[in-house]
């Protein structure tokens, strides 16, 4: 075994891996559906007024005081369907509901125009935008979908983006002789298999996440690089796959090596189809690979 793979291993197993347990993100108090309000009531009658129970979580909008908490207060109520495009957002009334200063309000409205939730127009006032207009690879709208009712829509949707770019970044790096890279993540697959000789699945799911990550970085597209780490962190925020497989087995770890090879070789045909069969193989296929839906 190289220095390497049992650094990595011996890391792991004494590491806490921080990770929550299973069904530890539906622990958190996010509406599952839209909210039936009585007619004419502005939505947020119902909503939280302390806003210093907002914001649990690290995020693109936390840590930032009253501002921060009532940007993550209103964007949860927007995408999960509490405010709608039926009537305007008043600042007025916001700022009376959540007891902050017009500025407060002003300033958190802005934010959430930037990601394209809301849209303030003269004569119009601020009304939410249709979800074709959000930014959904915002770090904060990921979050919020992700505890809210969309959140299987939003899985699927990110893993069959996923499905696309990782097939697609093992062609490219076949075409990229950087041995150091390639050798790196011929060790991850070494680290893999002591893996599962040992049923070690965190040192095998942390060696898996290596794997990915260097295979993207040896495709050299910064682009390419840049959407795989969004994706794959909002996939690790929805509760999707995160990597190839989720647990040791010898049937990932083939085609982890099938695509060390492919590597090798600078075949990239072989690589990317070794790469489509490795997001199939593990049980929860049927939420990474794209199927065909009715219309």
């Amino acid at each position: 075994m190289s220095t390497l793979a049992h650094t990595m291993m011996t890391a792991a197993r004494s590491a806490d891996s921080g990770l929550a347990g299973p069904g530890g993100l539906d622990r958190h108090p996010y509406a599952d559906g839209p909210a039936t309000d009585r007619a004419g009531t502005p939505a947020w009658e119902g909503a939280e007024p302390e806003l210093g129970r907002v914001g649990r979580r690290a995020g693109g909008s936390r840590g930032r005081g009253l501002h921060g908490q009532l940007v993550q207060q209103l964007g949860q109520m927007i995408v999960s369907g509490d405010l709608g495009a039926d009537r305007p957002l008043v600042p007025e009334e916001i700022g009376q509901r959540f007891e902050v200063s017009r500025t407060v309000v002003r300033e958190s409205l802005r934010v959430l125009e930037a990601k394209g939730l809301v849209s303030a127009r003269p004569n119009v006032g601020t009304r939410v935008r249709p979800v074709s207009d959000w930014n959904l690879l915002d770090p904060d709208i990921i979050e919020w979908r992700a505890f809210g009712p969309q959140r299987d829509d939003q899985r699927r949707e990110l893993s069959e983006l996923r499905w696309t770019i990782e097939p697609l970044a093992a062609r490219l790096a076949a075409g990229h002789g950087r041995e150091e890279v390639q050798q790196r993540i011929s060790d991850m697959v070494e680290i893999m298999s002591h893996s599962v000789a040992q049923g070690d699945a965190l040192t095998f799911a942390r060696a898996d996440s290596e794997f990915h990550s260097l295979l993207i970085q040896l495709a050299g597209n910064r682009m390419l690089e840049h959407l795989f780490g969004i994706v794959s962190s909002a996939l690790q925020v929805s509760g999707g796959p995160v990597t190839g497989c989720d647990r040791p087995s010898e049937a990932s770890l083939a085609q982890h090596a099938r695509i060390v090879d492919a590597l090798g070789t600078g075949d990239g045909t072989a690589a990317e189809a070794a790469m489509r069969q490795l997001l199939t193989v593990h049980p929860e296929a049927e939420r990474v690979v794209p199927a065909p839906r009715e219309h």
